[in-house]
C-alpha cells in the first residue's frame, strides 16, 4: 500500500532523519547509546503512524536492532517473547512500549519473509509468532479507536492499526483465524467463569465470517462451530434472529420440538463451556413444563437429575431468579454445581434459599452494577455468580491484581466447603463486611487498613468482585501480625485463612531474609515423602493444600513469587507421575522455561486444572504444607531423582540465590 501523495513528503522527510538517528545510534558506545536511543523513538512515534510507514520501518529492521534499539529490553530476545502480551503493549499510554512492540513485530515480519536472517529465531518461528500476535490483536483490526485509547495513546493508537494491518496483509487472515480458533479453544479446555474476552473474539471471528473479502481457508468450519455457540445454536435459532423472536418460536413448539432445542443446547454447551442467550431464554421458557426437559436442557447425568428431582423447587427458583439472556453462562454453572451433588450436603441448600432472600446493601448493589449494568438487577447477577463458581470452583480467577491468595481461598472454598463460601458471600453482600479470626482473635474486615491490591479492579465475576476486597485486608492483616515472627508467615497466615484442613506442617526452600536457596535437599525429600505416592505410602490427597511458586518466564527468568493449589498427585495417560493444582491467574497454560511447560489438557487433567510432571513441578515449588503427623519415606528418594529438580532449579529461578534478592509473596 502506498502512501497518499500528501504523506510522501512527510515521510520521506522523517525517514531521512530516522537514517541519520540509527547511525547516530549505531556509532555509539553502549553507555551512550540512551541519548541517541530517545531520538531514534521520537523518530519512529512520527513514522509509524504515517500510511508506508510501517512498511519503511520494517525495511530498516535490522538496522535498527543491530543499533542497539532493544538492548536491555525483553524485545532483545525475540525468541521468548510472548505473543498474548502483545496485546498489553500495543494498547499502552507509554509511547515507546508501542514502538518497540511494533518494530519488534516488523523485525520479525522482515525474518519471516526471508529478509533478515536472524540468529535467533526462524522464518517459520517468526510467522507464527506473528499470526499469534495477529489473533491476540484482531480487534484493533476491525474497530477504531476508543475515546479512551485516543485520550491514552493519542496518535499511537493508529500507530498499532497501521502496524496489524501491515502484518495482515502479509500473513494473511486464514493463519490468524486457525490461530486464534486454537486459542479460544485452548483456554474454553480450562472452563472459566469469565468469558467475555472470549465471547468478543468470537464476535470479532464472526464479523471477519461475514466478510466476503476475507477467505477463512480451512479456519472456517471451526470458526462456525464457535460462532453457531453463541448466536445460532439450534435450527430455531440459526439466523440469529433476537430474543423476542426466538420466545414467540418456543411458545408455539409442542415438547417434541422443545426437547430437540434442549438437547442441541445442552450438546453445545458441554461441547464448548459456552452457553447461548437463546439457551437462557429455552430455559425459562421450560420452567413451565416438567422436570425432564429441564434436565435435558443441562444435558444432566443421573447425577444431576436426581439432584434436579430431589430439589426441584430450589432448582426452578434459581433459574427464574438468576438465569436470564445477560447471565446466560451461570446454566453451566448450575448444571455443573448439579453434577457435583453438593446440594446433598445439609448446608447447602438452605444457604442457597437464604441466597434468594438476601437483601444487599447499597454498596454491594451499586458496585454489581457499576461493573454489570442495571439489568437484571445486582441480586440476579450476584446469584449468577455464586451458581458459577459452586459449579466451576476451578474457574475462578483474580483478574489483572495481585489477590492470587484471595482467589485462591473462594476457589478451595467452592471446591472443599461450599456452605463456608456461600457464609462470605452473605456478610460480604449484606453486611459490607467479613469477620475472620486468626489465632483466636476476630478480625473485621470493615475496620483493616487496605490489602494487598491498592485499587481493585472490575474484571472479576460477580462473587468476587464483592468478596475479595474483604478477604484481601483480612489476608494483609494476618501478614501484619506476624512481623517479627521468624521465618515465613504464611506458615500461620495459611491454615487461618483457608482453613483447618491446610496442613499445619510447613516447609519452605527460601531464606526469608536474604532470599537465598537454604536446605534444598532437605525440603525436596519432604515434598516427595509427603506427596508423592511411591513414597508416602500410596495415600491420596485428601483436601486440597494451599502452596507457593517461584514463576519464571519462557526464559526461565524469576518473575515473583504465587500462590496455588495442589489437588492431587496421581499417573497421567502416558503412566508419568504429575502434580494436578489450581492456579488462580485465569490462564494456567504457560511457558516457564527450560521445558517446563504447563499443561491445561492432555495429560488427564480435568477442566481448571494445570498439570506438570511431580519433578519439574517440584522444582519451581517453594512453599508447602503438611500433616506432620504423617510420615513418609524421605530417606528413599534417590539422589537421581533429586539432582534432576536440583538441575531445573540452579537453570532457572535458584541461579543467583546464593544471597540477596528481597523476599515478599502477594
Amino acid at each position: 500500500m502506498s502512501p497518499p501523495d500528501s504523506d510522501i513528503p512527510a515521510l520521506h522527510r522523517r525517514l531521512a532523519a530516522l537514517d541519520d538517528a540509527i547511525e547516530s545510534l549505531a556509532a555509539a558506545a553502549d553507555f551512550g547509546k540512551q541519548v541517541k536511543l530517545t531520538r531514534v523513538l521520537g523518530i519512529l512515534r512520527r513514522v509509524l503512524p504515517l500510511p508506508g510507514g510501517c512498511a519503511a520501518v520494517r525495511a530498516r529492521a535490522a538496522g535498527l536492532e543491530g543499533a542497539g534499539l532493544f538492548l536491555g529490553t525483553d524485545w532483545a530476545s525475540p525468541e521468548i517473547l510472548i505473543p498474548a502480551l502483545s496485546s498489553g503493549s500495543l494498547r499502552s499510554p507509554n509511547p515507546d512500549t508501542v514502538v518497540l512492540e511494533a518494530v519488534s513485530d516488523l523485525r520479525l515480519l522482515a525474518v519471516a519473509r526471508g529478509e533478515y536472517a536472524h540468529a535467533s529465531v526462524s522464518a517459520e518461528y517468526a510467522h507464527h509468532h506473528l499470526s499469534q500476535v495477529l489473533a491476540t490483536n484482531l480487534s484493533l483490526l476491525f474497530s477504531p479507536p476508543s475515546e479512551a485509547e485516543r485520550e491514552q495513546q493519542g496518535r499511537m493508537a493508529l500507530a498499532s492499526r497501521e502496524l496489524l494491518h501491515h502484518l495482515v496483509r502479509e500473513i494473511g487472515y486464514e493463519k490468524v483465524l486457525e490461530n486464534l480458533i486454537d486459542e479460544i479453544w485452548r483456554i474454553l479446555r480450562q472452563r472459566p467463569i469469565q468469558v467475555d474476552s472470549v465471547k468478543r473474539m468470537i464476535t470479532q471471528i464472526a464479523v471477519a465470517r461475514a466478510n466476503p473479502d476475507i477467505d477463512l481457508g480451512a479456519g472456517a468450519l471451526g470458526a462456525d462451530r464457535l460462532i453457531s455457540s453463541l448466536y445460532g445454536t439450534t435450527d430455531a435459532c440459526r439466523e440469529d434472529p433476537g430474543i423476542e423472536v426466538y420466545r414467540a418460536r418456543l411458545e408455539a413448539m409442542d415438547d417434541s420440538a422443545l426437547q430437540s432445542e434442549a438437547t442441541g443446547f445442552a450438546r453445545s454447551m458441554h461441547d464448548t463451556g459456552l452457553v447461548s442467550p437463546y439457551h437462557a431464554t429455552l430455559l425459562r421458557q421450560l420452567l413451565g413444563k416438567g422436570e425432564y426437559l429441564l434436565g435435558e436442557a443441562m444435558g444432566l447425568s443421573s447425577t444431576g437429575r436426581d439432584c434436579l428431582l430431589c430439589y426441584h423447587e430450589l432448582v426452578r427458583t434459581l433459574i427464574d431468579r438468576a438465569v436470564h439472556p445477560e447471565t446466560a453462562q451461570c446454566v453451566y454453572g448450575l448444571a455443573s454445581l448439579l453434577e457435583r451433588g453438593i446440594l446433598y450436603q445439609p448446608p447447602v441448600a438452605p444457604a442457597m434459599w437464604r441466597q434468594l432472600g438476601l437483601e444487599l446493601s447499597a454498596g454491594s448493589r451499586d458496585r454489581l452494577t457499576q461493573v454489570f449494568g442495571p439489568s437484571p438487577d445486582p441480586a440476579a447477577w450476584l446469584l449468577s455468580g455464586v451458581l458459577s463458581i459452586l459449579g466451576l470452583p476451578l474457574g475462578v480467577g483474580q483478574g489483572d491484581n495481585p489477590t492470587c491468595q484471595s482467589a485462591r481461598a473462594l476457589s478451595m472454598w467452592a471446591y472443599n466447603d461450599p456452605d463456608y463460601l456461600l457464609q462470605t458471600v452473605a456478610w460480604a453482600a449484606r453486611d459490607d463486611e467479613i469477620v475472620m479470626h486468626f489465632e483466636g482473635q476476630p478480625l473485621s474486615s470493615r475496620e483493616l487498613a487496605p490489602g494487598v491490591a491498592t485499587t481493585l479492579g472490575f474484571d472479576l465475576d460477580p462473587v468476587s468482585l464483592l468478596v475479595v476486597p474483604h478477604l484481601d485486608r483480612i489476608y494483609a492483616e494476618m501478614g501484619r501480625r506476624c512481623i517479627g515472627r521468624e521465618g515465613d508467615p504464611h506458615r500461620w497466615i495459611n491454615p487461618e485463612f483457608h482453613g483447618w484442613w491446610s496442613g499445619r506442617g510447613f516447609r519452605i526452600n527460601v531464606d526469608v531474609a536474604t532470599g537465598a536457596l537454604t536446605d534444598l535437599d532437605e525440603f525436596l525429600r519432604h515434598f516427595y515423602a509427603s506427596y508423592h505416592p511411591y513414597y508416602n505410602g500410596n495415600q491420596p490427597l485428601i483436601h486440597p493444600q494451599p502452596a507457593g511458586i517461584a514463576v519464571t518466564d519462557s526464559a526461565a527468568r524469576f518473575v515473583g513469587w504465587h500462590a496455588i493449589t495442589i489437588l492431587r498427585v496421581s499417573l497421567d495417560p502416558q503412566e508419568q507421575m504429575r502434580v494436578y493444582f489450581y492456579n488462580p491467574n485465569n490462564d494456567s497454560g504457560q511457558d516457564w522455561g527450560d521445558g517446563v511447560v504447563v499443561g491445561t489438557a492432555g495429560h488427564g487433567e480435568r477442566p481448571g486444572e494445570a498439570s506438570l510432571p511431580f519433578e519439574q513441578f517440584a522444582a519451581r515449588l517453594y512453599i508447602f504444607h503438611f500433616d506432620p503427623l504423617e510420615h513418609g519415606e524421605s530417606a528413599s528418594v534417590t539422589p537421581a531423582e533429586l539432582d534432576r529438580v536440583t538441575g531445573y532449579i540452579r537453570r532457572s529461578w535458584g541461579a543467583d540465590r546464593l544471597g540477596a534478592a528481597e523476599y515478599d509473596e502477594t
